[in-house]
């Protein structure tokens, strides 16, 4: 699958001038300047008529030029656009299949002139230690087949090591391998802990390297690979140092989930089963009707059991999860709208998670969060109780915890009220209201989460291990 290109228009705002004492009211004179690049120099044109016979180049971006009794500022209006591919495709690391090494590039010209140049390409790869056991020697000859100069480094990426002195060790050996910040792009293999530390590394090398993030988990490959967040964790806390730097392109190949443990697998399905409650009542049915073959398949052909509705379920289950994460990042790259259904499962879960690491996975982190929150639906008046007991036994069938002894009312009230602080002074809470649908809520009374986490402990804290019937 290839998406369509994801861009934004953020507004970069710089002010200067003196500081008077005066009239805050004072009114302001706002002149609007062009800028045109004419023999090498960007020049200012007033107006907005601009006679392009005469010039280079126009610019989007603009200068505005406010004078007042108080001085003069000057606000600079400039467009960024960026561009990242998100595609699927099979067999990845065959020498034969040039995605890895040409798929981000998007000019056919910029494309035929590498194909045509007697200069190699060049190539540094950061890989996941326990994904490059397996692939590594795969990874190898897929670049020597293509005569590629690599310099591959692997890692172990882990919540425990996702900080900065991984992202340093990463950036000193790009250093030495001297990239090309334009043309080379870093490659980063792994799950999502490897994606975010690469693309932070890479976003801080020379300013913006270019990265493309390549998934080995279910998880990564529904969630992390698609957007632009990079980041690492910073005083106990999750993600806390980031940026937003999208790839310049993500490959998903499900074939490496097939060597992915079954845990992992059960990982990623609650992020997809996150989308599924927000976004998407046909992917829940989805999962609630084919979850325990998705478990049993790995997301693969299975042509003994299953047959070929395995990879048909897999294939319907990842792309709709992919396309409804989109629809949501790409109109909202940078979080400038603090109201994000995709937060779901997160308003707790990261506190839990780094309080018991390594003990829960993100997903099962998240998940536990979402089943406290399904309550808090159900409390409020947005569930059925049927359709309440629905979520929490497509959770269970999903392999998923539903419950954790260490989610107390007092890590609830503490995450809500960190959440107060980040959110513009609004918890931002997402809710599903029935299956498939979802709103945000700001007035979720302390009586209903209580009233919640009562009934969630009651009902689920003595939970059964859960099977899946063939």
């Amino acid at each position: 699958m290839s998406s369509s290109p994801v861009s934004s228009l953020p507004l970069i705002t710089a002010k200067m001038g003196k500081v008077h004492k005066g009239n805050s009211d004072a009114k302001d004179k706002k002149t609007e300047f062009s800028l045109v690049r004419v023999k090498s120099t960007w020049k200012s044109k007033l107006g907005k008529k601009i006679n392009k016979d005469v010039v280079d180049c126009v610019s989007a971006a603009k200068i505005y030029e406010s004078i007042t009794d108080r001085g003069t500022s000057w606000t600079v209006v400039s467009p960024i656009t960026f561009t990242y591919k998100v595609t699927e495709t099979y067999g990845l690391l065959d020498p034969s299949n040039d995605t890895l090494l040409l798929g981000h590039i998007t000019d056919p010209q910029q494309l035929e002139d590498i194909k045509t140049s007697n200069k190699p390409i060049r190539r540094f790869v950061v890989i996941e230690q326990e994904v490059f056991q397996i692939y590594g020697a795969k990874l190898t000859e897929y670049l020597e087949a293509n005569d590629v100069v690599y310099k591959i480094l692997a890692l172990p990426t882990t919540e425990e090591n996702k900080s900065m002195e991984t992202a340093l060790k990463i950036l000193d050996d790009v250093n030495n391998f001297a990239l090309d910040r334009r043309t080379e792009p870093i490659i980063a293999i792994g799950g999502g802990v490897c994606l975010d530390i690469v693309g932070l590394a890479a976003s801080l090398y020379r300013r913006r390297t270019p990265y493309i993030r390549v998934p080995t988990t279910l998880l990564s490959y529904i969630d992390a690979s698609v957007g632009a967040k990079t980041g690492v964790n910073f005083a106990n806390c999750k993600n806390k140092l980031g940026a937003y730097i999208p790839p310049a392109a993500a490959f998903l190949d499900l074939s490496f989930i097939q060597t992915v443990p079954r845990r992992h697998i059960s990982n990623g399905l609650a992020e997809m089963l996150k989308m599924a409650l927000m976004k998407h009542r046909g992917l829940f049915e989805l999962l609630e009707e084919h979850g325990c073959m998705l478990l049993d398949t790995k997301f693969q052909v299975d042509n003994t059991l299953y047959g070929h509705s395995s990879i048909k379920a897999a294939s319907q289950a990842t792309r709709i999860a992919i396309t409804t994460m989109l629809e949501e990042l790409a109109p909202n790259l940078w979080e400038d709208d603090l109201n994000r259904l995709v937060d779901f499962g997160h308003l707790i879960s990261p506190a839990l998670e780094m309080k018991v690491l390594p003990s829960l996975l993100h997903g099962e982190a998240v998940n536990i969060d979402m089943s406290y929150m399904v309550y808090v639906s159900h409390e409020s008046g947005l569930l059925t109780e049927e359709e309440k007991q629905r979520i929490i036994s497509c959770m269970v069938g999903l392999e998923l915890p539903v419950w954790h002894e260490e989610f107390t009312m007092e890590l609830i009230q503490k995450s809500l009220q960190d959440r107060l602080k980040h959110s513009g002074g609004l918890v931002r809470m997402p809710l599903p209201a029935g299956l498939g649908q979802a709103d945000i809520f700001n007035n979720t009374s302390f009586d209903i989460l209580h009233r919640a986490y009562i009934k969630w402990n009651e009902e689920l804290s003595v939970s059964s291990d859960s099977t899946c019937d063939v």
